[in-house]
């Protein structure tokens, strides 16, 4: 079976979701979803690293641990993850054979039919169950609210961020926004939430987070900014103190990371106060030690070629951020390749402050889901001089850049989908 491909027939999104179709299915199996703890992670950006942090965690505590993530980087059964070990393909394979009748059996009884999201969270609990997961850490897909992964009951829900992006599905305003990543807290639990760099819109959002867990008699642990003290950095760590805990370094880059750690100190404490014991010096080599692919890697070291999914505006401002808090004298290249979907014009505005950086503009890696290079050229002409923008397909781009940029660092960013592309090219084979 051609998984992928089977999975493409499915509708990716409708315009008015609900919870229907995943309980329906999941009942069939015995509500899998039920039979394992879960911790869930909603927010515009940082989920991805509050996951990989905590399954480290869980696994070098000696948890058996589920992994839910999207999108995938290279193949897709690296979404549904049990100990660090990707679903197989005849995994996936007799879970599909075992839903197929239930989902025929909805389509014909169902306005809406079901979808590409609820079929892959259908396979991912099915499977965590099978494996006796102790605790599966669960990133949602989009929103909160109406995510498909929103049926579960967790013993904690984390928001880490709360930013713009698929508005058209989520809402026009940051308030809005919070709604539907609020959406995640449930009944008689905790949840975690980072507060937000800028005091206005934390008072709004904050409104929206303690009414909820006042609504759901939920315990709220809010991450506060200045009790993140001491912070310093190399090239390998960041350092940093946060409330009793001293000393606490990670090697994911970008001060950002500090506050994603922040939360899972957080987590942590929440998990030990619920009568688990998370011993201090192994969780403490877990930060050391946690990799996220994908997210500021360093692909290269002469020149230096790093990647990053970045693909809205607080992600790439934090990208751009990055950059120049570690390689602050040297020049910069951007390599872009962006969905179509999304807010180009506002990503390039953002990498173009810096009037001498060089960009080249690509069409991605499918034809049809990025922005095109002629499109992304011709906002970058209206931001970028004409002799510091190019236009070329991807991997002509980067060929180029590391040819004629040996002394800069080289920034490839936008989207996700492009990294396996990028990294099976000869440039950075190993």
């Amino acid at each position: 079976m051609n998984i992928e491909a089977y999975l493409d027939q499915f509708q990716r999104v409708t315009e008015n979701p609900t919870l229907e179709t995943m309980n329906w299915m999941m009942q069939k199996f015995q509500n899998p979803h039920k039979k394992y703890q879960v911790i869930h992670v909603a927010g515009t950006n940082g989920k991805g690293s509050v996951v990989e942090i905590l399954n480290r965690v869980l696994l070098d505590q000696g948890y058996n641990v589920g992994k839910y993530i999207s999108p995938h980087l290279c193949e897709f059964n690296e979404r549904i993850c049990v100990n660090d070990v990707p679903i197989s393909n005849q995994e996936i394979e007799e879970i599909i054979k075992e839903l197929e009748p239930f989902i025929q059996e909805y389509n014909q009884t169902h306005e809406i039919p079901v979808k590409h999201f609820e079929v892959v969270t259908s396979i991912a609990f099915i499977y965590f169950a099978r494996k006796k997961c102790d605790f599966v850490v669960l990133e949602t897909g989009m929103g909160g609210t109406w995510d498909c992964t929103n049926i579960v009951q967790p013993i904690l829900s984390i928001i880490t961020s709360i930013g713009y992006d698929h508005m058209k599905l989520l809402g026009n305003t940051l308030t809005e926004i919070a709604k539907q990543k609020a959406g995640i807290i449930k009944q008689n639990s905790d949840t975690i939430f980072l507060e937000c760099e800028n005091k206005n819109e934390n008072a709004k959002i904050l409104k929206i987070i303690e009414e909820q867990c006042k609504k759901k008699n939920n315990q709220l642990h809010i991450v506060h900014r200045n009790q993140i003290s001491h912070y310093a950095y190399d090239m390998n760590y960041q350092y940093f103190d946060y409330k009793k805990e001293r000393h606490i370094y990670t090697n994911l880059k970008g001060k950002v990371q500090i506050y994603n750690t922040a939360i899972c100190l957080e987590a942590i404490n929440v998990l030990n106060q619920k009568g688990y014991t998370l011993n201090e010096n192994i969780y403490r080599k877990s930060f050391a030690n946690v990799k996220h692919l994908g997210r500021f890697e360093i692909l290269r070291e002469s020149p230096i070629v790093i990647y990053d999914g970045a693909h809205n505006e607080p992600s790439i401002k934090n990208f751009a951020k990055n950059i120049n808090q570690y390689y602050p004298q040297k020049e910069k290249v951007y390599i872009l390749a962006i969905l179509k979907k999304k807010d180009y014009e506002t990503i390039i505005k953002i990498l173009a402050k810096d009037q001498q950086a060089y960009f080249y503009m690509t069409s991605g890696n499918i034809d049809g889901m990025y922005a095109t290079k002629e499109e992304l050229y011709q906002i970058g002409r209206q931001y970028i001089d004409k002799n510091r923008v190019k236009k070329m397909d991807l991997k002509e781009a980067v060929v180029d850049a590391v040819e004629n940029h040996p002394n800069s660092v080289i920034g490839i960013t936008g989207s996700f989908y492009i990294y396996q592309d990028i990294i099976t090219m000869k440039l950075f084979k190993n």
